[in-house]
């Protein structure tokens, strides 16, 4: 738009990324089509523009496609069937309380809720947490690994990675969804993607096309209102 004010780019800028951000949501039933290398690149391509502590840019993805992505979904799958022992590299929650308790209370309700399954279907839950490791069929999957020696800050710089990468995917019209649940089986995916020691298993992002028809994407999380989470200093 030539001769635009900055202001008016900047507020029509907002109003852009406001719109992804608010329209994105946790895809939890992807079709099979898989998404063109081309809009891939382009995603990594933003998502590598991520801010991060002293620039170590210290993400790292393995990226799955066609075989790749349906050989890692078979045999994850069955690995996780078998309750074999399995670790984190980075812990999960000590535990949660209060709001938190709440908010995920809500979260994982309003999902069974929307796929059918009853409060205290312990079958249903469970049928439900297995859709994890099948990726919910997506075509590609991201598994994040950060450098365990530059210690938390490296975890933290791979979570806004994973923010902007899931961003860029939504302004391409590509659904995803963060899986911290992979990170239960780290040493089964080292193993199977040959990531070295030195890295740790963040989190895994399945992405594609989302099936709109799918009870599971008809469900949408709320957010806090900023009362709740900020605190003004004027003073």
């Amino acid at each position: 738009m030539p001769n635009q004010s900055p202001v008016i780019a900047d507020t029509l800028d907002h109003q852009a990324l406001d719109r992804i951000m608010s329209e994105r949501y946790s895809c939890r039933a992807f079709l099979p089509q898989p998404v063109p290398e081309e809009t891939i690149r382009k995603i990594l391509t933003t998502a590598q523009k991520t801010a991060s502590w002293n620039n170590m840019q210290s993400w790292g993805v393995h990226l799955t496609s066609g075989e790749g992505t349906e050989r890692f979904r078979k045999a994850l799958s069955e690995h996780a069937a078998t309750g074999a022992e399995h670790r984190r590299d980075i812990p999960g929650p000590r535990e949660y309380a209060g709001v938190y308790l709440e908010r995920r209370r809500a979260c994982g309700f309003g999902l069974y809720n929307a796929v059918g399954v009853e409060r205290g279907d312990k079958v249903g839950y469970a049928r439900q947490t297995g859709r994890n490791f099948v990726f919910f069929d997506a075509p590609h999957l991201a598994v994040i690994t950060c450098e365990e020696a530059l210690g938390p800050y490296s975890a933290v710089d791979c979570g806004g990675y994973v923010a902007n990468f899931m961003t860029a995917a939504a302004s391409l019209g590509v659904a995803s969804i963060a899986q911290g649940a992979l990170g239960e089986y780290a040493d089964f995916i080292h193993d199977h993607l040959g990531i070295p020691d030195t890295r740790q298993v963040v989190c895994g992002i399945s992405f594609g096309y989302p099936d709109r028809d799918h009870p599971a994407n008809s469900f949408r999380t709320d957010r806090a209102d900023l009362s709740e989470v900020v605190t003004w200093v004027n003073e």
